[in-house]
């Protein structure tokens, strides 16, 4: 059978096992246990126990779960609630008002959880209520959530950033203080987009500014200040050198327990829920990821990366046309899949390609989550569409039309990143080794 003939139908396999509701890791070692059995005679069971026991004691993904439970944490206590009371007196004056609380929001509590739809659904239920009531648009209001929400794959610390770091074993800690400048990038470009919105169509804005002292404003603001030194500190640890992405993890989530408790927040039950929900989410992402490993080292077996990066560097494509090409690859896989499973899918498969065209591993992590970002708002398979259609009861079209311009925004920071790369891999380059 031809290589060629053998991609086709393992291509096909997956899809099919995918189609049908197998869970995302089976389909993925039943696909590579299928191509090993056709294109190679090495011992498929021996190499499934192994490939899975050694990645599943990586001590690299320990920092997954520890910073999934501090974001559980933070997600069941008053965090939203004081940040809308800390932000929203200092943006009010700004153009577009409170659409930018979505923003900022966003951002700040992307910074504490790392997920996306984690991110969509705490913001989304303290902002959505607050900004239709004040009689701001509601295509605004969808389309600042959804696209703001994406920012929690960017903004370490990242759960899909220690995902591909972990497929592809680069460093974490590189990665996270790569996503920074992107991450600002994005925001600062999503605020321009409603502060422009509001100036072209200002009656569309309502007139909330309640007056308020700066000394209030200081005082409303003071709530920011735990949440804003938890993110420094974790980060900051990093980023210094002082602390491995798990030890700050672990750190991160003593802190997160801590500002419960300060808050008033912190039960018994509510710890109960978080445990549960971290280890829910974590077994999931680990089950795949080990799935994704047995994939890679059976696709080497076959050699099936080796004849395709050798294909590519034959067609003689610039490293601009092939990552046109990939941007729509995974654009249309994030239509049908989540983040994490576009990575792990499609990273063993990849890697070879992005090494022969010369392209850096670390700025290459970047752009993919930029561009799983944006699938994340797209039809029919968009997570945070679906977030903020249970939020609202607004149909998934609707949801989706207001979250084009963010898309647009987010297709425009990938051409940013790859015209000036310097965005992501400035402040890793400081770091040395």
């Amino acid at each position: 059978m031809s290589d060629i003939v053998t991609i086709i139908l393992l291509f096909v396999t997956l899809l099919i096992l995918l189609g049908a509701g197998v869970w995302v890791a089976f389909a993925l070692m039943v696909t590579g246990a299928l191509g090993m059995w056709l294109l190679s005679n090495a011992p498929i069971g021996p190499i499934i126990a192994t490939t899975l026991w050694g990645h599943s004691t990586s001590w690299a993904l320990a920092a997954l779960p520890m910073f999934i439970l501090m974001g559980e944490i933070l997600l069941r206590s008053r965090l939203s609630q004081d940040m809308f009371t800390g932000l929203s007196p200092w943006l009010k004056r700004l153009p577009g008002r409170l659409l930018h609380v979505n923003i900022f929001g966003c951002a700040i509590f992307a910074a504490v959880s790392g997920s996306s739809a984690a991110t969509a659904a705490t913001i989304g239920k303290m902002s959505v209520p607050e900004l239709t009531e004040r009689g701001y648009p509601n295509d605004m209001v969808l389309g600042t959530l959804a696209g703001s929400a994406t920012l929690g794959l960017l903004i370490p610390p990242s759960i899909i950033l220690i995902v591909y770091g972990v497929a592809t074993e680069q460093s974490i800690a590189r990665l996270f203080v790569a996503g920074i400048l992107p991450g600002l990038m994005l925001m600062a470009m999503f605020a321009a987009y409603v502060i422009a919105y509001a100036l072209i169509y200002p009656s569309r804005i309502p007139d909330d500014q309640d007056e308020m002292s700066f000394g209030a404003k200081v005082r409303a603001s003071g709530r920011l200040v735990p949440v804003l030194a938890l993110i420094a500190g974790v980060i900051g640890s990093i980023y210094i050198g002082i602390a491995s992405p798990t030890d700050a993890a672990a750190v991160g989530v003593v802190l997160a327990v801590v500002l419960s408790w300060a808050n008033g927040s912190l039960s018994f039950a509510m710890l109960k829920d978080s445990l549960m929900g971290a280890m829910v989410t974590s077994c999931m992402i680990a089950f795949i990821l080990v799935g994704a490993a047995f994939l890679s080292v059976s696709m080497g077996f076959t050699g099936i990366p080796r004849h395709l990066a050798t294909w590519i560097a034959e067609m003689g494509l610039s490293p601009y046309a092939l990552l046109a090409a990939l941007t729509v690859l995974f654009v249309v896989l994030g239509c049908f899949l989540d983040g994490i499973s576009v990575v792990v899918l499609t990273t063993s498969i990849i890697m070879p390609m992005i090494l022969e065209a010369g392209i850096d591993p670390l700025w290459f992590g970047i752009y993919l989550v930029i561009v799983v970002e944006m699938s994340q708002i797209t039809p029919p398979v968009g997570f945070n569409l679906f977030v903020i259609q249970g939020l609202t009861g607004f149909d998934i079209l609707r949801v989706a039309k207001a979250a084009l311009p963010f898309f647009l925004l987010l297709l425009l920071a990938v051409a940013l990143i790859t015209l000036f790369p310097g965005i992501a891999t400035y402040l890793p380059s400081l770091m040395g080794n």
